[in-house]
């Protein structure tokens, strides 16, 4: 089993890849932010509602990327002794900011996308969360866990590349690696569309998902994997102290898209 997980990105890529998921049935998990397109809106914009609409149909599964795709910076000591993490929003009125958050800031942004999402679809999200770059604090994860959200990393294997110069690394290496590394529990990468990438990884993803199933690998969404299994859906998050799931870890940053 391998589990295919989608960042929003810059979505240039969105609704090719939607048509790849759907002639391989393969169901996918999207973790989403609010990121800026091609087309000058936003990912979560009142535009992408019937995008959107039509993934939960199909049954995917959604989490949270924070609403203006925050990255974290570590952590410090805040009044009263309290763990604050040091983040910068790519996005929104903060954009570009250095902020200090308390855990219930993080609560408050991993929020916004499951309020907004709900307001486009009549569907919440799923108990899961990505940090951009997939660099985040273990004070966070365990903030964010005990507001409903586990952490979703990748495994090293599942590192797909689509944020890698195309140059440097073409999209054939790319596919011809991942073919040859994947295999049963890996966690898999990649993006809707990434803005620094000259040739678009996303055509890969239609011979990527055929050649793992040639290899006798079926894909499912994350909430079937052994370490997510069984997570109450984020309006009935598992009270403070209670155990949380462990999450596999990221293997590199995203880069900025």
């Amino acid at each position: 089993m391998v589990y295919l997980t989608l960042d929003t990105g810059n979505m240039a890529e969105a609704q090719r890849i939607a048509g790849m998921l759907a002639r391989h049935e393969v169901r996918a998990t999207f973790f989403l932010a609010n990121e800026r397109t091609p087309n000058g809106d936003h990912a979560l914009g009142a535009e992408w509602a019937d995008y959107w609409r039509g993934r939960v149909a199909e049954g995917h599964v959604f989490g949270s990327h924070t609403f203006d795709h925050v990255y974290f910076h570590g952590t410090n000591v805040g009044p009263g002794g309290q763990v604050r993490f040091v983040v910068r929003p790519q996005f929104g009125v903060s954009a570009g900011r250095t902020l200090h958050w308390s855990a219930a800031d993080l609560c408050a942004e991993l929020r916004r996308v499951d309020d907004r999402f709900r307001e486009l679809t009549g569907r919440g999200l799923d108990p899961f969360w990505r940090a951009p770059g997939g660099r985040v604090p273990a004070a966070a994860i365990e903030a964010a866990r005990r507001c409903g959200y586990a952490h979703v990393g990748w495994t090293p294997a599942g590192f797909l590349g689509d944020e890698l110069s195309s140059q440097a690394h073409p999209n054939e290496r790319l596919l011809a690696e991942a073919l040859a590394r994947i295999g049963d529990g890996d966690i898999l990468l990649a993006h809707l569309g990434i803005w620094s990438r000259r040739d678009p990884y996303a055509p890969m993803l239609d011979p990527l998902i055929a050649g793992l199933k040639a290899r006798g690998l079926c894909f499912a969404t994350i909430d079937r994997h052994p370490a997510y299994r069984g997570r109450p859906p984020v309006h009935a998050a598992a009270p403070a102290g209670a155990p949380g799931s462990p999450s596999p870890g990221a293997s590199r940053a995203e880069g900025t898209r």
